[in-house]
């Protein structure tokens, strides 16, 4: 074939269309397999990059390293292996943790700064209303495999600030057959899981189901998670096209943060029900088409839809030191929230000479457009025995909002080879996004606005091989978070809201822009020891806090920008594998800070002045952020049938939110190490029976902390005695999960003899 001529004559070539060298018949296929030695640079699918001309230190999975760890969903695959990733468990509910990379979050957390972007097929889904993720929304059962890309790749668009996470779906082409798997365990875990897949000469299907539910480790604290995937797809020898759906119907509740002095018994709740049920549909049709060899134009239509309704029962701190007459001790927040998502993507990849060296162009534009209706609702509540929250009245409307986002850009990047030993990346996007806000009471005015943020962010980078298994690199990159709706509406020091449920006015505030330079270098040794290095640095301007305020209602404040922060840091790893035995290691060093000084409000912290606030320093530490991360990982093969495998998770302690100036005398939340060991053994080529344990020495740790103030002193409504502590976010106990897979299509040990 001439793409074969072509590949003979031009080794940056060669190494681009290396995927489709295994489908010499078929090139389209190969968008659809997992790689590792190329990589993906774009949401969508492109002429992939040769991983030595890549310019920064990413890191990929596949769905065989998913099925051999068998963790609980993605966020928990991520926090054990993958670098720099910790993940903050504020709700304590193990579906909505805060997932943190280098210093910056994807959380679902309404009002919680979002630094990092998430990818679906090509799909943005950081949500429209405050660009948050839901990660209970994506089937692990589903992935094919996923790239984390580390800096402020502009290709990635809004919110990629400190990364962005790829994600890739399975089809019946590279995933046929049919298997099914069910496990269950501690707290009364059921889990069970069906994938299927198949193709003809043209035509492929794959689906796959899964529902899990379980009571939770904490009382009050049972989750439903119920997903399903589906995909069609037609190829030809340059065609690819896929229509899917993603859908979800999940419940889930968290019982909070705990106090200190609470900790006699780590399972209560301070306050419950908290509960957040989210249902999902979402198409997406994903095409691609090989013009010729060197020429791929690819493109996505999508319509997203979640539902979302939140309940929260909360402490009325109006009755600190006492309820005054008519005042009820506690309240419950209601909200619901509707959004709908359109969009499409488009992007062309060619791939061939520029004045004689290697070079591969890739142009592209996005249109995402969101529309949300949020209604939130409050109602006077009294406290039960056991701290759970009684309406005593009728929910009352107290916000009621329709928000529209459209964003907008247009980005090119291109990879030339200079020579056999050097490339370079330059890469460039040009963003709008447009926020419209407008109140649906007729009684909240002030609501209303027109926002509009415009940028262009460039990034360039380049690799050095100095041999064919070592690769060094250089890159900066820019990257931009326009204000949420969220933040927008929630802006005027002079009408505090209550985080995240009601919003009052909307002064403006200036888009977060985000700078990263990163140093690094990888290879190999002795053929079988894998090593990477890096230096990093991400500087944000005019970042976005919520600043609260005092005496309102808890949580009550506004979102301000707040000057500069930094994150920057050491990322070390390696891989080694000898006949039986694999052994795996990644550390991470990170110091988050703040950069600008401010005056920030927090009451409970020791250190405040005599109107509540503390001054925040250049330097202070950034709450929720470990200084250092190890994390190592061991497998060992007794024979191809059994294997056994464990992994050890270290990390240091961190600030708590609330001592953002590193002075409150209760100090950090501590560092802590835990065990988690898993095993499975082939019986059949059909049947596997696998195991996990999880913190095999029962360590009583935590994971984030909160100041605020504790009214439950002595467990029962205390409003006089009512105190400053530091509330912290309490880990599961030991935990111990057995299943068994069967795969329908493989042969039966007679039929592979």
């Amino acid at each position: 074939m001439h793409w074969i001529q072509t590949w003979r004559s031009a080794p940056l070539i060669a190494a681009g269309l290396a995927p489709l060298c295994a489908h010499a018949d078929n090139p389209a296929a190969a968008l659809e397999a997992p790689q590792v030695e190329v990589i993906g640079t774009t949401p969508l699918p492109v002429l992939a990059t040769p991983l030595r001309n890549v310019p920064s230190n990413i890191q990929s999975v596949t769905d065989r390293d998913l099925e051999k760890r068998r963790a609980g969903d993605i966020t928990e695959f991520m926090e054990t292996n993958l670098g720099s990733v910790n993940l903050n468990q504020a709700q304590a509910n193990p579906f909505q943790p805060d997932v943190n990379f280098r210093g910056l979050t994807a959380s679902h957390l309404l009002g919680l700064p979002q630094g990092l972007s998430v990818f679906y097929d090509g799909v943005r889904v950081n949500e429209a209303f405050g660009d948050t993720v839901n990660w209970d929304l994506i089937p692990q059962s589903a992935i094919a495999n996923m790239t984390l890309v580390p800096g402020s790749n502009p290709v990635y668009g809004l919110n990629t600030l400190g990364g962005a996470l790829a994600i890739q779906t399975k089809s019946g082409f590279t995933y046929p057959g049919v298997s099914a798997s069910v496990y269950g365990g501690s707290f009364g875990r059921q889990s069970a899981t069906i994938e299927a897949g198949g193709h003809g000469e043209r035509v492929d299907y794959f689906v796959t189901g899964n529902y899990l539910e379980e009571n939770g480790w904490r009382q009050f604290s049972p989750s439903r998670v119920a997903n399903v995937f589906g995909k069609v797809g037609y190829q030809s020898d340059r065609t690819d096209f896929d229509l899917s759906y993603t859908g979800a119907n999940n419940s889930l509740q968290g019982t909070q943060a705990l106090p200190l002095s609470m900790f006699g018994d780590r399972t209560q709740p301070y306050t419950w029900p908290d509960s957040t049920a989210n249902t999902l549909n979402f198409l997406n049709a994903k095409g691609s088409h090989f013009f010729n060899d060197t020429t791929l134009l690819a493109a996505n239509l999508y319509y997203r839809q979640l539902d979302q309704d939140t309940f929260a029962s909360n402490v009325n701190d109006h009755c600190a030191g006492g309820c005054p007459p008519g005042v009820f001790p506690a309240s419950n927040d209601s909200s619901t929230i509707r959004q709908k998502g359109t969009g499409s993507s488009v992007q062309l990849s060619l791939l061939d000479n520029l004045f004689g060296k290697g070079n591969q162009f890739t142009v592209g534009a996005t249109a995402d457009l969101g529309d949300t209706r949020y209604r939130q609702f409050n109602q006077e509540a009294v406290f039960t025995p056991s701290r759970g929250t009684a309406g005593v009245s009728p929910f009352v409307l107290d916000t009621d909002v329709k928000t529209t986002n459209h964003y907008y850009g247009v980005f090119v990047t291109d990879t030339l080879t200079l020579n056999p030993k050097w490339s370079m990346t330059a890469s460039g996007r040009y963003n709008v996004a447009q926020v419209k806000i407008a109140d649906q009471s007729g009684t909240n005015p002030a609501l209303n606005g027109d926002h509009k943020f415009i940028r262009f962010n460039p990034a360039l980078g380049f690799t050095y091989n100095p041999t064919a298994t070592a690769t060094t690199y250089a890159n900066y990159s820019e990257g931009m978070r326009a204000p949420t709706p969220v933040e927008l509406t929630c802006a005027d020091p002079a009408a505090p809201c209550r985080l995240p449920n009601a919003f009052l006015a909307d002064p403006p505030l200036k888009p977060v822009v985000s700078r990263t330079y990163e140093v690094g270098a990888r290879g190999k040794l002795l053929g079988w020891l894998g090593w990477n290095a890096a230096l990093f640095r991400t500087d944000l301007r005019d970042d976005i806090q919520f600043i609260s305020t005092q005496g309102a209602t808890l949580n009550s404040g506004y979102f301000q920008n707040v000057g500069d922060t930094r994150r920057q840091g050491v990322e070390l790893g390696a891989r080694a594998q000898r006949g039986a035995l694999t052994l795996t290691a990644n550390y991470t060093y990170l110091r988050a800070t703040f950069e600008s000084g401010f005056l920030l409000n927090s009451p409970n912290n020791s250190s405040r002045d005599a109107n509540g606030d503390i001054r925040v320093a250049p330097g202070n530490r950034i709450p929720g952020m470990p200084a250092h991360l190890l994390k190592l990982r061991a497998d060992y093969a007794f024979s191809e049938e059994f294997i056994v495998g464990g992994n050890v998770l270290l990390s240091t302690d961190q600030f708590a939110r609330g001592d953002e100036n590193n002075q409150d005398s209760t100090g950090k939340v501590p560092g802590y190490a835990v065990v988690n060991l898993d095993a499975r053994y082939q019986i059949t080529p059909q049947l596997q029976v696998f195991g996990r344990l999880l913190n095999l020495f029962d360590r009583k740790y935590e994971t984030f902390g909160i100041l605020g103030s504790n009214f439950f002193q002595g467990g029962a409504f205390n409003p006089v005695n009512a105190g400053p502590e530091q509330f912290r976010a309490v880990s599961a106990p030991r935990a111990f999960y057995v299943g068994v897979r069967y795969d329908f299509t493989k042969p039966t040990a007679a039929g592979a003899q």
